[in-house]
């Protein structure tokens, strides 16, 4: 098995810095973070005079990338080119989201997961299948004739399916999926999510009780906070337990709605980053089709022609920057709300941190916080050298 350190003058193990330290590797999995005075003899050292290394980064709502979109290419091979766009922005685990569809599409999704997760694709981490059982008004840029109340047999679907692609996550509404189908399917392995909802704080509240444990994408998209009642955006801030992603673009949530719902959630569940990317990331395009619908690229958003958002245009190493920027954050939190509490959420308890016998899923970047290197199981899966290393 090959054992290899990876010097840098810092590096974050999840919870802190290490100061001239070497991660130490063997095979995919990490041993040790050391000083580099202790680096063992038999550890060959790779990318030295590297500036920080941080745990990869962990995004669990990424609907396509490089070109390719989960509902428009739901194959082995469209998976696969997703998550090779987004190892060039340092996400070194996500999970490929189909959006609101027909039976017919969510079952090629389903078989595509389970070809990718039995061949092992470097970074494929599961599926989020974000509807199609959501609630009309809140529908945004999912096409409203494919969205339906949820039945028996959608239900033996996803039961079965369970397990077989890795981790499972579903976004519903509680106006289209009962209280006991919830029960059922997180009993059945599901991670649930509450998501595109008019509901009220109390039937959140319910359903947060019968086992869904996120909500999708806060603020948008769902009932928000006013003087009597507190809606999702309330209810999931003040469960504690609870989890959910922010899309921090800088278009989806204004900055200051971010810092009063960070200052709110002081865990266990805590606020993560998701990018909620399509298939342009990675590429120059300008235009693309989303459910039938041309949908525009313009001054890093992404909408359709009516200026209803559709999903957005950055990655996870740009959304680190710019929270940076933008939120009254330390680097540490940053790097915890694109790794770990995402690891977190989602039970991937090998993911999200650089501690003996996690995976070691990490990233290499310069002092000014670009990246340099992502390294998925222990392997370069992406560098931007010119040393002919994969990219």
């Amino acid at each position: 098995m090959n054992k290899t350190a990876f010097p840098a003058d810092r590096i974050f193990d999840g919870t802190r810095f290490h100061e001239h330290a070497a991660l130490l590797v063997e095979g995919d999995t990490v041993v040790a973070i050391v000083p580099q005075t202790e680096i063992p003899a038999d550890y060959a050292q790779q990318n030295k005079g590297t500036a920080m290394i941080v745990p990869g980064f962990v995004d669990l709502q990424v609907n396509g990338g490089g070109g390719a979109l989960l509902n428009e290419t739901p194959t082995k091979d469209g998976i696969e080119t997703i998550c090779r766009a987004h190892a060039r922005f340092g996400t070194t685990a996500l999970m490929t989201t189909l959006i609101t569809d027909g039976p017919d599409v969510r079952d090629r999704a389903l078989s595509a997961g389970k070809q990718a997760a039995a061949a092992k694709v470097p970074g494929f981490l599961g599926l989020h299948l974000e509807g199609p059982h959501l609630s009309v008004p809140r529908k945004g840029v999912h096409v409203a004739d494919f969205i339906r109340p949820m039945e028996d047999s959608d239900l033996s679907v996803l039961l079965a399916a369970e397990g077989s692609f890795g981790k499972s996550l579903i976004t519903i509404a509680p106006e289209n999926v009962a209280v006991e189908q919830v029960r059922t399917l997180v009993a059945g392995g599901w991670h649930v999510s509450l998501g595109h909802t008019d509901c009220d704080a109390e039937t959140a509240f319910r359903y947060f009780e019968a086992g869904a444990s996120m909500a999708t994408h806060l603020f948008n998209a769902m009932s928000q906070m006013r003087n009597r009642e507190p809606g999702l955006v309330g209810a999931v801030l003040t469960t504690d337990t609870a989890y959910c992603g922010m899309i921090a673009d800088g278009h989806h949530i204004a900055n200051a709605n971010m810092r009063v719902a960070l200052r709110a959630k002081q865990g266990p569940g805590r606020i993560f980053f998701v990018t909620d990317a399509m298939s342009p990331t990675g590429t120059d395009v300008t235009e693309f089709i989303l459910g039938g619908r041309q949908t525009f690229r313009r001054e890093g958003r992404l909408a359709l022609a009516d200026g209803t958002l559709a999903g957005a245009d950055i990655d996870m190493i740009s959304m680190v920057r710019k929270a940076l920027d933008t939120l009254p954050l330390s680097l540490e939190e940053v790097l915890k709300m694109a790794s770990r509490y995402p690891s977190e959420a989602i039970g991937a308890s090998n993911k999200g941190q650089l501690r003996s016998g996690f995976d070691a899923d990490f990233v290499a970047l310069d002092k000014s916080l670009s990246l340099h290197a992502t390294f998925i199981a222990g392997q370069c899966a992406h560098s931007n050298d010119n040393k002919g290393a994969p990219r």
